[in-house]
């Protein structure tokens, strides 16, 4: 039986809108964030997921928070859903950052993570874990998990079988509240969406 999981990006935070790296740093979202939760809400009272599963970082908690709320369902909070903590480039943009490491890490931004910061690799391994979890826990449901940027896209490279250090130029982008639709079925896994906007989106069951 086919699990279908919906992986929403957490809605906008002051440091996002000014595309700074933002990990293991706890900010909250803002007023834009705000309207992108209830956006999410509105498409998630349409998809009627069976469960909700959220990261516990407080920019994650509050964009489920009006889902949450609409749909009567506690979300199991996992620690194994937070961001990839940036270490040294935290709170900083790339053209902040020295130019040697900002270069390293564009050519290869697993090998050449931030410094002090979580190797993307382990990163991958933890969220992985998670979500073949919930494809066991739930089969023939649907669920929605509220996450992050970077490691949303390190698990659809890590669960389609692409090369990790490919994940900023093959996904590119993941707008704030924006879904990734993959539909788990006995530990294989299909990209059904990605990147596509919480506003009136229209998902089959």
């Amino acid at each position: 039986m086919k699990t279908i999981i919906v992986l929403a990006r957490h809605g906008r935070t002051e440091w996002h809108h000014g595309n700074r790296y933002t990990g293991s740093t706890d900010l909250p979202i803002d007023g834009v964030g705000h309207v992108q939760a209830q956006y999410l809400k509105e498409w998630a009272v349409d998809f009627s997921p069976d469960a909700l599963w959220c990261s516990p970082m407080l920019r994650a908690r509050q964009t489920m928070m009006p889902a949450a709320q609409a749909l009567g369902l506690t979300p199991v909070v996992d620690d194994r859903l937070r961001e990839v903590d940036f270490g040294s480039a935290e709170g900083l943009s790339l053209s902040e950052l020295p130019p040697a490491v900002a270069k390293a890490f564009e050519l290869d931004p697993v090998g050449s993570h931030f410094p002090g910061g979580e190797h993307p690799a382990l990163a991958a391994d933890r969220v992985e874990e998670a979500f073949h979890q919930i494809g066991r826990e739930y089969p023939g449901r649907k669920v929605l998990v509220v996450a992050h940027n970077t490691l949303i896209r390190l698990l659809v490279c890590r669960v389609l079988g692409l090369e990790l250090k490919e994940y900023r130029r093959l996904l590119p982008a993941l707008g704030p509240a924006a879904l990734v639709r993959l539909r788990w079925q006995d530990g294989t896994v299909g990209l059904e969406a990605f990147n596509t906007p919480a506003v009136r989106m229209e998902i089959p069951g």
